[in-house]
């Protein structure tokens, strides 16, 4: 669970309240001050986090800086601070890592490298690893740096917003899908229309894809090309998706149109157990192909249609992550899909009547 710490050390005297209060509204993880007076109202709900300049007796979690191997030794305290600045300070970051309950680290260059290092020295160590960020945008940096990120962030917020929005950033998560077995109905050949490539800046597994429907209702999940292909490498990172017009589902239950993908538009990657993640996309690939529609149906007798390019090559995705190739599919076969509920006005669901066919 990732966590954040609130360093009220620089906040304005005039913020300071508003920040406390939206800490403990929001749930933050903990508090950090240099003035053990700031500390001791806090609920017990918060960490109350003593920055001190050596260690001393408190009732709170107190963090005194290190600069050689020879003070982390010698520090009576459990939980230490380390700029990393060059290679003899990421060394002590690393070895506080590992061996302390607690290291705050701060780097003095904008790279990530030296994190990157730290967290793989941390790595199965019992200890916090908490990195100093500067703002939003590197908070969610730091978060999933080398895919495990550091365990928590500290940072100091310009006003109680900063922490609501913080505490959204932790909040964030994509959440499972419920994935139904869809039967075969029909196979139609539509002749030429628009298809488009989703190419995104991730690679997916093999049981991934996303799901793709011309109704809002109903979605099919598509199979990415990781599995390999004859005459052609494997592109991981690509889903012939279908049709320009149809629905891709997206983060926040919303859809976008296939048409409307753009390099650093959001997908959702969903795998065979319906766990998803949120992806970027790195280009929308549209071209002119024959085009065949997939009528299926699902157990609830919701009817899920997907056109997509009428080729071998193309494929979606069977119970247990059996990979189709759309041109071997017949009635009687059945595919992985989710129904929604909701109607789509702009992407969004809405509970209002809508007829599609």
């Amino acid at each position: 669970m990732k966590f954040a710490w609130i360093d009220l050390r620089t906040v304005a005297a005039e913020h300071r309240t508003a920040v406390v209060d939206a800490a403990v509204h929001s749930r933050v993880a903990g508090v950090v001050a240099d003035d053990p007076a700031l500390l001791d109202d806090l609920p017990p709900t918060i960490t109350r986090v003593l920055f001190s300049d050596t260690s001393v007796e408190s009732p709170h979690l107190v963090v005194v800086p290190v600069d050689d191997q020879d003070s982390l030794d010698r520090s009576p305290s459990r939980s230490a601070f380390v700029t990393v600045s060059d290679d003899r300070t990421l060394k002590l970051a690393c070895a506080a890592a590992e061996r302390l309950d607690h290291t705050v680290v701060a780097f003095t260059d904008p790279t990530k490298i030296p994190l990157e290092i730290v967290i793989a020295a941390a790595h199965g160590a019992p200890g916090k690893l908490v990195t100093v960020v500067s703002d939003l945008v590197e908070a969610a940096i730091v978060l999933e740096c080398l895919e495990h990120g550091s365990d928590g962030v500290l940072m100091a917020p310009a006003d109680a917003t900063d922490v609501f929005r913080l505490a959204r950033l932790l909040e964030a998560k994509s959440p499972p899908l419920t994935l139904t077995t869809l039967t075969v109905e029909a196979l139609t050949h539509n002749g030429l229309g628009d298809r488009v490539c989703v190419d995104t800046a991730s690679h997916f597994a093999e049981d991934e894809g996303i799901l793709v429907g011309s109704f809002s209702s109903g979605f099919v999940l598509c199979c990415s090309e990781t599995h390999p292909l004859p005459y052609m490498p494997t592109r991981p990172f690509r889903v012939n998706a279908g049709a320009l017009h149809s629905y891709v589902l997206g983060p926040g239950n919303r859809t976008n149109y296939l048409s409307e993908l753009r390099s650093g538009s959001k997908v959702l990657a969903v795998n065979a157990d319906g766990r998803t993640r949120e992806l970027t996309v790195g280009r929308a690939k549209l071209e002119s192909r024959p085009m065949l529609t997939i009528t299926a149906r699902s157990p609830e007798g919701v009817v899920v249609d997907l056109m997509v390019q009428d080729d071998w090559h193309v494929r979606v995705l069977g119970p247990g992550g059996e990979v189709r190739n759309v041109t071997e599919l017949r009635p009687g076969d059945e595919l992985l899909g989710h129904i929604a509920t909701e109607q789509r006005h702009v992407g969004l669901p809405i509970g209002e009547f809508c007829k599609e066919s």
